[in-house]
């Protein structure tokens, strides 16, 4: 999920709302809050609290929620801030695996660590994000593996790029019947589908998110085959363009669907030029064009 600004750099909760609801309406299976897209290190703690609050008070129950809870220091510091996440009402708190070991240490540090955060939070629900920022830490099937025996484990954002290493993580983790892999990466994204993802986590999902949502409900129907490989060649082509001073552009998009919503963000990802602009009205006319193929009504 987006965090809407104020121009003025307060979070602009009406926008908040706005935006959830678009989630809702397009059918998202849940809600991923205070997550890298969110802006999350630029947050202070009590705001991410806030916004995560917030959403799960929009969403009513109509989806499961999830949201970041780990951002470094002692584990026992992060043990702190994960129930406070989870007393919002969080359906799974999320831990970020680059920030539970230094990138010079190995996996044995980092699986300690990650046990010792089990130990330390109870029997709250947890997931992993392997986030690109501070650095970007990857599980390994094994390891994923290891940790979603413990039974804690129900949800992975995976960004590995790699549809093999997904494809062990799934296998890795098919024991345990509340586990759930989201591939972050549309490259693969009905290969991931096919391969047993239980869905997709995706910046894409902040543009057109009943795009991904018909994605995820099609991807195996025989009868709009050459659709879906429409929506995969679509996510391909226009994998940079979405990608380019993230998240301004996704704001800017979605202010042009009619969204009201301020392009202002909290991090410096450089400036909305007239020429990403142009390639965005572009993104929008081709968008335009595959929803006609598709006969979507949005």
């Amino acid at each position: 999920m987006l965090t809407p600004f104020k121009d003025n750099g307060a979070i602009d909760y009406d926008a908040l709302t706005e935006l959830t609801e678009v989630y809702l309406q397009a059918g998202a299976a849940g809600m991923f809050a205070n997550c890298l897209s969110s802006e999350m290190f630029e947050l202070s703690p009590d705001e991410r609290i806030s916004i995560i609050k917030h959403v799960i008070k929009v969403v009513n129950g109509a989806v499961p929620v999830v949201a970041t809870g780990t951002f470094g220091g002692p584990i026992a510091e992060q043990a702190d801030f994960v129930k406070q996440v989870n007393d919002c009402g969080t359906d799974a708190v999320i831990l970020i695996t680059g920030l539970l070991a230094n990138e010079d240490e190995p996996d044995t540090v980092f699986n300690d660590r990650v046990f010792e955060l089990l130990d330390a939070t109870q029997n709250i629900p947890v997931g992993f994000y392997e986030c690109p920022v501070p650095y970007k830490r990857l599980i390994s099937p094994q390891q994923l593996g290891n940790f979603v025996d413990t039974g804690r484990v129900v949800y992975h954002k995976d960004t590995c790029l790699d549809i093999e290493q997904v494809k062990q993580k799934i296998q890795a983790g098919g024991g345990q019947p509340k586990f759930g892999l989201y591939d972050a990466y549309m490259g693969h994204a009905v290969a991931s589908l096919q391969a047993g993802s239980a869905g997709l986590s995706c910046i894409q999902g902040n543009y057109f998110p009943e795009l991904i949502v018909w994605l995820c409900d099609n991807f195996d129907n025989p009868a709009l085959k050459s659709q879906v490989e429409s929506v995969q060649q679509f996510l391909i082509a226009n994998m940079d363009v979405m990608h380019h001073v993230y998240p301004i552009v996704a704001k800017y998009f979605l202010h042009r669907r009619g969204l009201k919503i301020s392009t202002f963000t909290r991090r410096d990802v450089g400036v909305l030029s007239v020429d990403i602009r142009k390639q965005i009205q572009q993104l929008n006319a081709d968008y335009g064009r595959l929803q006609d193929q598709l006969s979507m009504v949005v």
